[in-house]
């Protein structure tokens, strides 16, 4: 009988350590970004991307009117291919043939310097955007940001409201703003507010 003076107390006190526990613990506030999204909208990233179009403006005319070549020839072989010789047909082939791979040797080659380009850039400005994104989420009590830009992230429904995107941009262009002004202090932008934790990728 005195065991069961003593246990109902003991239940009774772990019952409201529990509920004390619970309420003691605030509910995690999560948010979600669209990184890329964030990135290529801020005012360096459309700087970054109008570069990079005028850079590769001329190597995309020289391959459109390489394409227009092939499509000529093309055009050509099949109408003629009822009048013209063998071995005038053979040579039409042929320089379309080495047109072609041509067109596609430097299509790759030109893409695989545009991917690299366009890595330098969002590995830059995404590097500084981390460092706005640390300091919001601990100013604003966040325990969880997830970057939903990326499919591997699994994230099957998410509330407009926890979309902090668009906050991201704003301070990004205020601190790029900011840092740019002759005079003003490094501190007041939000990237140096607070030291980084260092971004995971």
């Amino acid at each position: 009988m005195t065991k069961n003076y003593l246990l109902v107390p003991a239940l009774g006190l772990g019952a409201a350590l529990f509920a004390a526990a619970q309420t003691a613990a605030p509910p995690a506030k999560v948010g979600i970004i669209h990184i890329q999204n964030a990135i290529i909208s801020t005012k360096d990233g459309q700087k970054a991307a109008s570069e990079l179009q005028t850079k590769f403006a001329p190597k995309k005319a020289e391959l459109d009117k390489k394409q227009s070549s092939i499509a000529q020839l093309q055009d050509q072989l099949r109408k003629g291919s009822n009048t013209m010789s063998e071995e005038a047909k053979q040579k039409l082939m042929r320089e379309i043939d080495v047109t072609t791979k041509s067109l596609n040797r430097e299509t790759e080659d030109d893409q695989a310097e545009l991917d690299q380009a366009q890595g330098a850039i969002m590995r830059d400005l995404g590097q500084k955007m981390m460092a706005i994104i640390n300091t919001y989420a601990k100013e604003n009590g966040f325990s969880l940001i997830l970057d939903v830009s990326s499919p591997q992230t699994d994230v099957i429904y998410a509330a407009n409201g926890i979309d902090i995107t668009q906050d991201i941009i704003g301070l990004y262009d205020k601190g790029a703003s900011a840092s740019a002004a002759p005079g003003t202090p490094a501190a007041q932008t939000p990237a140096a507010a607070k030291p980084a934790v260092p971004p995971k990728k």
